[in-house]
């Protein structure tokens, strides 16, 4: 299945989430700037608030998916996909370059916390969290989103995202309470080959969506 941009996936996602979620008490948490294009149509929909996890995913050279995810609070996760025996291998080869890669996203997502638009843990507790992505190739970003959440007693936890290869729907079926999916892929295509419009905006309009969300509420 392919999508014409991330705002009618998000939609198609919204029709699903609309009539048990509308006044449950939601939020809605985007994991990258894409995810925000796509959960700002649930939230639209559903009255709630929206804001985004920065994290960003680690790939080592000659391998497919990452390795694992850091967060703009430091916390790095490993990917599950990975067993204990090839993280320590993959540890060992690259060490200084895991190392090196670390400090330069960190370094690049500190240059953006000053814009905003940052999900903090507190507001999250005892709400359904609907947890947004454009698209999921591994269990990378999953698996520090899982670390992100772990410290929150919240309700619920639904995983929304267009499509999803066949590593992140295991992690999604461990994690969710509830998955909405719409595309199950085995391939290995980039998540922009998935939307005729690759329409990701620049990260301050992406923080001004999440500033705004209450104005275009349906």
């Amino acid at each position: 299945m392919y999508f014409a941009s991330r705002v009618q996936a998000g939609r198609m996602l919204a029709s699903r989430l609309t009539e048990k979620y509308r006044y449950e008490n939601c939020a809605v948490v985007a994991l990258n700037d894409g995810g925000v294009v796509v959960g700002a149509q649930i939230a639209a929909q559903l009255h709630c608030v929206l804001g985004m996890v920065l994290m960003s995913e680690i790939t080592l050279p000659r391998e497919q998916f990452g390795m694992g995810s850091v967060s703009s609070d430091g916390g790095f996760s490993y990917n599950a996909d990975y067993s204990p025996g090839e993280i320590d291998e993959l540890q060992s080869e690259f060490r200084g370059y895991i190392e090196e890669q670390k400090l330069t996203k960190l370094h690049e997502m500190n240059a953006l916390l000053g814009s905003g638009g940052l999900m903090r843990r507190d507001l999250l507790t005892g709400h359904t969290v609907i947890l947004v992505a454009d698209g999921l190739r591994g269990g990378a970003l999953l698996s520090a989103a899982e670390l992100f959440l772990k410290p929150v007693a919240i309700e619920r936890l639904i995983i929304a995202t267009p499509m999803a290869d066949v590593k992140a729907l295991d992690k999604i079926h461990i994690m969710a309470d509830e998955i909405q999916c719409l595309n199950v892929v085995d391939d290995t295509f980039e998540i922009n080959h998935y939307f005729e419009d690759n329409d990701v905006p620049d990260h301050e309009t992406v923080v001004k969506t999440i500033e705004n969300i209450i104005l275009h509420w349906k």
